[in-house]
Parts: C-alpha cells; structure tokens; sequence
C-alpha cells in the first residue's frame, strides 16, 4: 500500500533557503526567492485553468497560520469544492470592504472635495469665501463629523431649521450648497438613495416658501434723479476710492469689475473698456464704451499709474502695492458723504431706471450695457450681438446726464483732480 507523501513541517520550511518554488502539500506552496524571501502560494486549477494566489509573507504569517487562518488555505479548499474562484472572491471582498470604507467618508470631506474640485470654475473670490464660510458656520458644526451616508432629512432640517425664519436668504442658499455636496457624493458611490436636501417634493412639505417669509430687500439705489448732485458732491471728495466710485457709475459697472480694472484692459484712443471673461459674472467679455466723462477720470489716474507705464498694473491701486481697492473703499466714500441710505451696486439700478423712464434706447441695449445675461434662450439664440454701437451712444448720455454743465465741478483737461494733485511726482520732488 503506498504511504501518503507527507508535506514539509515546520522546522524543514524554516531552514529552506534554496530559491524556487517547493510543495509544502494540499496545493500550498512556498516560494523562496534569491534574496531569501519566502512566500506562501496557493495553486489550483480551475475549469482546466491554472491560478496561483498568494497567502502571504513566511515568517510573518506561520505555516499553521496560512493552513488554517481566515481566507487562507482551508477557506480557499471550501471555496473550489463549491466551484468558486478563491482569487475572485477575495477581489470582490477588497471591492466591498474599499466601498464601505469610502462611504465613512465624512460629509466635511465630500464638502471640501467638491469645492477643491470646481472653485477654479468659480469666477468671483467672494463665492469661493461664501461657500466656506456657511458651511463652517452652520453646516460642519452640525454634520460635518457625519458619515455622508447618514445624512438624512432630519440631519438636514438640524441645520436648516433654526436659520429659515431669521436667516431666510443664508439658509436658502445653504440648503442648494449641501443638496449639491450631496449629488456630488453620490455620484461618486459614497451614498444612495434621494437627496435628503431636495426641496422640490420634499423640503419644501417642511418648510414655508422663503418667499412668503420675507419680502426680497433690493439694493438701496439713488433715484436717478439726484445723480447730478450726488456726482458734483462726489468731485469734493478725497482719494482714489472717490475715482473709483464715480468711474463705476458712469460706466455701470459692478464693483468688482471697476475696482480690478488695470490698464491694460484700456484702449483710450477708441473709449473702450474690454472686461476680460474672468471678470465677469456672466463669464464673458464685455465691452464697456467710455464716454468722455469715463475717460477724464481714467486721464486723471495716469499720473499715479502703478508700476510707472507696466501694462498690467491696477487702474485704482490701494496704498499696498500690487492690490486693488477693496469694496468697502467705495461704499467708504458713501459713508463720508453722509449717505448710509445707498450701496455702490444700487447705481446700477438708478442707471437702469434712468434708460426706462429717460431715453428711448431698447430694453435691450440697456440689459447689454449692465452685462445681464438674456433670460430668454430663445431670444438669445437669435440676438447674439453686443449692441455697442447703441450702447456708446447711450454711456455718452449717461455720462452727459451724471455731469450737467452747470456746476459739474469737472477737472481740467489734462489735469488730475484737484485732491490727487498733491501725489504728483512734480509735487513730490518739491
């Protein structure tokens, strides 16, 4: 009767040293590599296939260790009795075990991926500080430990709640930044199921309409018939933020985009402002006319050019090199004048009311010069000019109507203002 060949024992594997591949028995094999390395491997055949599969390092894991440990040699031999592929299951098993451990990542982690991920798409610097700043606000106190996957209704109804009578317009927005952190996720497999931030057929059975809450506050704008005062009572003022304020009213412009504007954007000898895309909150170029008024002002900041002549430098430079004036520099100059009663970006709309009730240009030429996007897609579809030609006419009428001749206070041509004066390099080597 022939003996059962008998596999290799403990002591014979630990002083086995010669490199290849040696039977230990039951399909286990240790491999010794020239190095000295050894590893365990199971072979196996399966519908007429040959497959190895590795069981781990000697000694790190033992011979009793790799016959009779979890997902080793006896749960493999379990396996091909049944027919199954011990390498593709233990594959399926890192599968689920990655997947669950990805859907542990937290809510503050998807949060913080999604922004990394489009804040280059975001324009404007002030959206990229509004989203951080409600969510380390409100949300992260709450929901930012919670694995993703756990957030539901009543996670999201913690945060939104205590916000949505007194805060309406914060929580509004608050609510579409966490509905899409949570499409974001689960478009990456880090949770299923409905989005518990939706408001369509679910928010909104729990929480009143924010237009039943609060009646929408616009921005307090001068009514456009004081402008003429308002901008003979602007020349008295001091300073480059004073400019800048009349400069974004005669051209209509958003804060932002007057405040960043630099010289290279300039074309004095055709009166055209370009406003590169990424200024812009439509996110294309704009073309601004400039009317002769526009121009004396940009005439007048020459001589405090920053950098000399360089070509990018900042048309209304703060004191710090290199940084434009912030925002509050204008409204600033508001509150100097007295005028807590209106915000910068109120112009717009006293410059809008004025093309109303004042002119005869079209609806449109005057959308075109606020850089509104049409709403209509279908008339949009067919108007794709810029309208510039009308759109010159009406700035230089603007500018007219800012600046009346009787008492405009207007500069003289080729000079600067008369409290820029005193920083001329002239004034200065006196």
């Amino acid at each position: 009767m022939a003996q059962k060949r008998r596999g290799l024992n403990a002591k014979q594997i630990e002083h086995l040293n010669k490199p290849g591949l040696h039977a230990v028995g039951d399909g286990l094999y240790l491999r010794v590599k020239p190095t000295g390395s050894k590893f365990w491997a199971f072979r196996y055949m399966l519908k007429g296939r040959a497959r190895e599969m590795g069981l781990g390092t000697y000694p790190a894991v033992s011979l009793d260790e790799v016959r009779h440990g979890e997902g080793k040699l006896s749960d493999c031999q379990k396996l091909l009795r049944d027919g199954i592929d011990p390498i593709e299951t233990r594959k399926q098993k890192a599968v689920q075990a990655a997947i669950s451990q990805a859907r542990h990542i937290t809510l503050r982690q998807c949060a913080e991926a999604y922004i990394h991920a489009h804040k280059t798409s975001w324009q404007n610097a002030k959206h990229l500080y509004q989203w951080n700043q409600t969510l380390e606000s409100f949300t992260y106190p709450i929901l930012g430990h919670l694995p993703v996957e756990e957030v539901d209704v009543s996670s999201v109804m913690r945060v939104l709640e205590p916000l949505w009578q007194t805060k309406t317009e914060t929580a509004k927005r608050l609510r579409g930044r966490i509905e899409v952190i949570l499409d974001w996720a689960k478009a990456r497999n880090y949770r299923d199921g409905d989005n518990p931030a939706r408001w369509r057929g679910l928010l909104e059975n729990l929480l009143p309409r924010p237009s039943k809450l609060k009646k929408v506050e616009h921005y307090p704008a001068l009514p456009y018939d004081k402008i003429g005062a308002f901008m003979a009572a602007l020349k008295l003022q001091e300073g480059i933020g004073a400019q800048a304020l009349a400069f974004t009213i005669l051209t209509a412009s958003r804060t932002g985009e007057a405040v960043g504007a630099r010289w290279s954007e300039i074309d004095l000898d055709n009166a055209l402002w370009t406003v590169p895309a990424n200024r812009i909150k439509a996110g294309r170029i704009h073309r601004v006319p400039l009317s002769p008024e526009a121009i004396q002002i940009l005439k007048s900041m020459q001589t405090f050019r920053e950098g000399g002549r360089k070509a990018d430098a900042l048309i209304f430079p703060s004191r710090k090199q290199g940084v434009k004036l912030s925002n509050m520099s204008l409204l600033s100059v508001l509150r100097r004048m007295g005028r807590d009663d209106i915000v910068t970006h109120g112009f717009r709309s006293s410059f809008r009311d004025w093309c109303a009730e004042q002119t005869d240009f079209p609806r449109e030429v005057a959308e075109a010069a606020l850089a509104h996007i049409n709403g209509d897609k279908v008339e949009a579809s067919y108007l794709r000019s810029d309208l510039f030609n009308k759109r010159r006419q009406l700035m230089e009428q603007w500018g007219r109507y800012c600046y009346p001749p009787k008492g405009s206070g207007r500069p003289e041509k080729g000079k600067p203002p008369r409290n820029l004066r005193k920083n001329t390099p002239k004034q200065q080597a006196k």
